[in-house]
């Protein structure tokens, strides 16, 4: 009887399907030479997965293409983020793929009805695509930036002048990128859906979590956003001859300290991150690398900013890093540049609020270039 009546409710419209949509990204996440995370929201619970072509001049439904889900413990995720790693990509290699979701109407017992099914467009448009890391690639270019704290104006700047379509590698968030998480919706506004509509979703970011990305209600959330391969926010990665740790020092108080509201754990915190640094450095993937370049978004420099974490930071973090060959680190939160050689066994460059870093890395080096938001080259630094 139960399923008459259930099957009288589908055919009355019941539950009746809606116009769901995808209201944010598609965006790349923790791109490797084999691997890649791609991030999207939908406005309803939905099931979702990503479609994967190799760039092969034929059209994206050639053949049928493999589909991958987002799964736990075996089990496929419903839900409005949606966040699916591709496996089994071949290093220095560009694919295609698209996104579909299918809308979740209703869930009973065991049963689940679902909907109309939303996703990108890949019969008439070109397909986003999935650029892997070549560790053999001869020469990259990256943008850097840092403390925009919401302005999208000033992201607007950066792309503009350091951004190259077809030339950029990667984008590196280097702290800050908004000034709390009091909502996921201010991720979004404040950079993500900028970044989106000029190249997330077929150029990888790498997010190196600020002192402020720490704050806020759904600051808790921020892996569910922008995961990485440790499944913490200090990881590295390797592109062309170099070898990049991305480090993460919390916040830059006491744990005590009133505005925390007791929450804060950063000394233990740090203690973590040390720990696993040493290993880090101590890998073959590090030694072999002809390059090693630190991001850390705040600087452990003496100064009117070394307060507790950045003075933790000095402690814990140069010891390890001043006996591993490090070529640059690259910094920002005093939102004011700076350059210095005698801090650390390598130089450390501090970006300022108000400009970008465009970075190059070829046979010849590393070339650091600091951009303001109307395109002139205010310093550049190389290094061997």
């Amino acid at each position: 009887m139960k399923r008459i009546l259930l099957a009288v409710a589908l055919f009355c419209g019941v539950y009746s399907a809606q116009a769901i949509k995808i209201i944010h990204g598609p965006y790349l996440q923790a791109v490797t030479d084999t691997e890649a995370t791609i991030m999207w929201v939908t406005d309803v619970d939905a099931l979702s997965w990503v479609e994967v072509a190799p760039e092969d001049g034929k059209h994206f439904y050639y053949r049928d293409r493999p589909k991958f889900y987002q799964t736990d413990m075996g089990k496929r995720i419903i839900g409005t983020v949606h966040q699916v790693r591709v496996t089994g990509l071949k290093p220095g290699t560009k694919y295609r793929y698209a996104i579909a979701s299918k809308e979740v109407l209703a869930q009973k017992g065991n049963r689940i009805h679902y909907g109309n099914i939303v996703s990108t467009n890949v019969y008439r448009k070109v397909a986003q695509t999935i650029p892997t890391l070549d560790p053999k690639k001869e020469s990259i270019e990256f943008v850097v930036m840092n403390d925009v704290h919401a302005k999208n104006e000033k992201m607007e700047a950066y792309l503009t002048h350091c951004f190259k379509k077809g030339e950029t590698d990667m984008v590196i968030f280097n702290g800050d990128m908004v000034s709390s998480i009091p909502s996921i919706e201010t991720l979004y506004k404040g950079f993500l859906d900028t970044a989106v509509k000029h190249f997330a979703s077929d150029v990888p970011f790498y997010y190196v979590r600020g002192n402020h990305e720490t704050r806020g209600k759904y600051s808790g959330d921020y892996l569910k956003y922008f995961p990485t391969t440790t499944g913490k926010p200090y990881y590295t990665i390797t592109h062309g001859n170099t070898f990049f740790i991305m480090l993460d020092g919390g916040e830059d108080k006491p744990d005590n300290n009133i505005e925390y509201y007791e929450t804060a754990a950063y000394d233990d915190y740090r203690k973590e991150v040390a720990e696993w640094l040493k290993t880090v450095v101590e890998s073959n993937e590090c030694k072999s690398a002809k390059h090693r370049v630190v991001f850390l978004h705040m600087p452990p420099i003496e100064g009117h900013k070394m307060w507790h974490g950045t003075r933790q930071i000095q402690e814990m973090y140069l010891p390890i890093l001043n006996n591993a060959n490090i070529s640059v680190m690259l910094c920002g939160h005093v939102h004011k540049y700076s350059y210095h050689t005698n801090q650390a066994a390598f130089p450390i460059v501090v970006n300022s609020f108000e400009d970008a870093l465009k970075v190059k890395i070829d046979a010849n080096g590393i070339k650091v270039d600091v951009v303001d938001m109307a395109g002139a080259i205010k310093a550049t630094h190389s290094f061997k």
